[in-house]
């Protein structure tokens, strides 16, 4: 860079040569210590403040730089420093201002044009940003076309991405790195995922060679310049359904901690949308990445908004519903139009069981805005259906009239209608239907198609009647259809017999329908589903003796006490029970039975406790005014070797079992 000489002393022409050879040199610094010194003996000396401020630049101070030109703006003059006092306010991110600036210019110089370029594309005017790298490119020639053409490629591929634009073939080609991988951007925006995961291949391939020519740069350095390469190549795999493997690709650049804030933001971002609701820790230490300080000057308006959409999901999806109705609401006044902030409200509505609330929501949004009315009554009729309301949310889906004709919502009503069983609303929506592509594409397959629907489900539930205008217009359209001609007879037959018999003279005679068919052999095909046994009649006279012994040993096996001379039992089939001679099963003397009784008691070991029945003790006698004491009542023993078991509550108290009452003997002595 030359510095030029402002008229002065020895003094001033000595620190000129110094700013000179700082410049030279690249050391900003001292040259600014110069240029202080030059403006110390010779004041408001415009060559030196105009060197200060390109000094300034280049040390990265804009706000100073913009300071010494507001202050001295009128020695200045607007013309001589507006490329400087634009390209200050647009490193601020002041755009506005940068814009006013270059256009209070008459005539703008090449490089203010290179200027006005970034600052449009910096605020979305894609279509002035691309023709102003259009002319550039046109009528300049220097070493900087390549730049040019890349930022061109990189307008291109943003109209494609944020608005949907089929870009023109500019003619450029992929030569850098840069310019294939805005040609992969591009092919993404177009859907063509394939085309674009081989452009991706391709940037990364031209990166590496041109990087690994230079022997300053290392392989950390490559790594770092593929990571945008690899983050893309990672959403394209994701857009295919690859999740997996996209997400290994996202957190491999992620560990490389790459400088640009805005690739890491999008990168967490992608993380947090294959997360969703699982991994939500994962996800709270990735949203902190979309939070980084000048994210929302790196990234477009619409990846801004995703993002903020995505927090105010995980919002959701981590149970802090404040947070997220203020997120959601918050996105609401800054998008009015859009649903999806809606939509996210109306969720964490349903999460609380607040579905009421939830559709007085979405009809308020619908009504506030039909542009999107849609989408919005769509979710209003998944939520009727969730709370069983079928005919509601059929309702609500006849009134989309950007969906009322489609063929997948003729289906879904007639059967919602079906389950109701309301076959006139069902009717009725075939109707319109059918009208309607009467009028719009008569004689279409879309038309028969549903006319054939329409007549088959009148059929179906005995509409024939209803049927006949359906089966006529069928019929017209292919009179050589004899199933159609059919149905329409049988249901003239109903209503009109002469015209019945009239159509039947149209149908083919029983000649023309017979076919050369050998029944036999059609019947003992594989494809047969039954096949005729032939039956062998056998005359027992011709059978010799052999064969009547063989017959009789085929005979079912007989019971080992079976008695050929004795008569069967006429009332085995019968239960024993049933039976007459069933007199009851005898009683026999009664088994001591362990655990029956209180809690505690053992009847068996108390009977061998009891000295009376020892064979070598002597029988005690019994106490005055007492009888004789019997095993049965002596005193349960206590036991704390194994808890009782808790049983459901009884109303003898917690924990106890209420003692079943004494059957009554049916025949034995003594009553009890």
């Amino acid at each position: 860079m030359e510095w030029k000489m402002a008229s002065g002393g020895g003094t001033v022409a000595s620190l000129w040569t110094e700013v000179n050879r700082c410049g030279q040199n690249g050391d900003f610094t001292r040259a600014i210590k110069a240029v202080n010194k030059i403006l110390h003996e010779v004041k408001e000396d415009v060559t030196a403040l105009h060197c200060k401020i390109v000094c300034l630049l280049q040390n990265g101070s804009f706000k100073e730089a913009l300071n010494v030109m507001n202050t001295y703006s009128k020695i200045l003059g607007s013309e001589l420093i507006v490329f400087e006092k634009a390209y200050c306010e647009y490193r601020l991110n002041r755009v506005e201002s940068a814009l006013k600036t270059i256009e209070s210019v008459s005539e703008q110089t090449d490089k203010l044009k290179e200027l006005y370029g970034q600052v449009l594309y910096r605020m979305e005017r894609y279509d002035e940003c691309k023709a102003v790298y259009t002319d550039l490119i046109r009528n300049s020639q220097d070493e900087y076309e390549e730049e040019r053409k890349t930022n061109l490629s990189a307008v291109v591929a943003a109209m494609s991405t944020w608005e949907k634009a089929s870009p023109d073939d500019l003619g450029l080609s992929g030569t850098t790195y840069e310019l294939s991988y805005n040609a992969a951007c591009t092919l993404i925006g177009q859907g063509q995922l394939t085309e674009a995961m081989n452009k991706l291949q391709e940037a990364e391939e031209l990166c590496r060679v041109s990087l690994s020519e230079d022997s300053d740069i290392t392989e950390e350095d490559i790594e770092s310049e593929l990571a945008v390469i690899h983050s893309q190549m990672a959403y394209v795999m994701q857009l295919q359904g690859r999740t997996e493997v996209a997400l290994q690709l996202y957190n491999q650049v992620i560990k490389l901690k790459p400088s640009d804030v805005g690739l890491l933001a999008v990168t967490a971002n992608n993380i947090i949308t294959i997360n969703k609701d699982q991994n939500v820790f994962d996800s709270k230490k990735k949203v902190k990445l979309t939070n980084a300080e000048g994210v929302e000057y790196k990234l477009a308006k619409k990846q801004l908004q995703a993002i903020e959409f995505n927090k105010a999901l995980l919002a959701m999806y981590t149970n802090q519903a404040d947070q997220c109705r203020k997120l959601s609401s918050g996105l609401q006044s800054q998008n009015p139009g859009h649903p999806r902030p809606v939509l996210i409200q109306v969720a964490q509505l349903c999460r609380e069981k607040q579905h009421s609330k939830a559709i007085e929501l979405l009809q308020r949004f619908a009504d506030q805005h039909p542009e999107s009315a849609s989408g919005i009554k769509l979710t209003m009729a998944q939520l009727y259906l969730t709370q069983g309301h079928v005919t509601k949310a059929c309702d609500i889906l006849r009134s989309i009239d950007d969906f009322k004709h489609k063929q997948g919502m003729i289906s879904a009503l007639v059967t919602m209608y079906n389950h109701e069983e309301d076959i006139d609303s069902a009717i009725d929506v075939f109707s319109q239907a059918v009208q309607h592509y009467q009028s719009e594409q008569p004689g279409s397959s879309i038309h028969l198609a549903l006319v054939r629907e329409a007549a088959d489900f009148k059929l179906k539930y005995g509409r024939k009647k209803e049927a006949i205008g359906d089966l006529e217009q069928l019929w017209k359209q292919n009179t050589n259809d004899i199933h159609t001609l059919a149905q329409l007879i049988s249901a003239y037959s109903l209503v009109d017999q002469e015209k019945a018999k009239s159509l039947s003279k149209h149908l083919p005679s029983l000649e023309s329908m017979s076919f050369n068919v050998d029944v036999d052999e059609l019947e003992n095909s594989h494809g047969a589903n039954y096949v005729r046994k032939k039956v062998y009649k056998v005359n027992i006279s011709d059978l010799d003796g052999e064969m009547l012994f063989f017959s009789r040993l085929c005979l079912g096996k007989l019971p080992k006490n079976y008695d050929p001379m004795a008569n069967p039992d006429q009332e085995r089939w019968l239960p024993m029970r049933e039976r007459t001679y069933y007199r009851g099963r005898k009683k026999g003397k009664k088994k001591e039975q362990v655990g029956k009784g209180t809690q505690g008691a053992t009847s068996g070991a108390a009977s061998d406790l009891d000295a009376s029945k020892t064979a070598n003790s002597p029988p005690t006698s019994p106490r005055p005014g007492s009888a004789q004491a019997s095993a049965s009542t002596t005193a349960p023993a206590a036991c704390n070797v194994v808890p009782p078991r808790q049983q459901k509550p009884a109303t003898a108290g917690p924990g106890a079992r209420k003692k079943a009452p004494p059957k009554k003997k049916k025949g034995g002595k003594g009553g009890w």
